[in-house]
This record gives C-alpha cells, structure tokens and sequence, in this order.
C-alpha cells in the first residue's frame, strides 16, 4: 500500500510499548505495538482501513530540507 498518509511511533515507558498516531485522522486513529515493527504493522493496517472511506482528510507536506554541516 502506497500512501502519503503520516505514521507518528513513539516509544511511551508508561505503556511500555510503542504508541502510534496518525495525525490526519485526529486523536482516535491510534494503535501501538510491542515493538517498532509491530506498531508499523499495526498502524499500515489501520491506515488501510482509514482509506477506504471516500471523505479522506490531506496529507500533512513536510518540508525535507537537508542542512549540510
């Protein structure tokens, strides 16, 4: 699955687990997983349900500017 869609993973001691966001969706698209490839795995799949719905929101652009050092 292609998509521009963004996967936020961050590591949370509370849970002791990987939590992910998906920011275009707002606060409820969420899952986690006990490791990175798990919350990845996790976060593709819900994201693949997210999109069949016809009312999809933009994807967030991130400018990728790389600062030499």
């Amino acid at each position: 699955m292609k998509s521009r869609y963004s996967i936020l993973i961050q590591w949370s001691d509370e849970d002791q687990c990987y939590i992910v966001s998906l920011p275009e969706f707002g606060n409820y698209a969420r899952t986690h997983g006990d490791t990175y490839e798990e919350a990845l795995k996790n976060a593709q799949e819900v994201l693949e349900l997210l999109i069949e719905d016809d009312n999809l929101p933009q994807p967030n652009i991130y400018d990728s500017k790389v600062i030499a050092s």
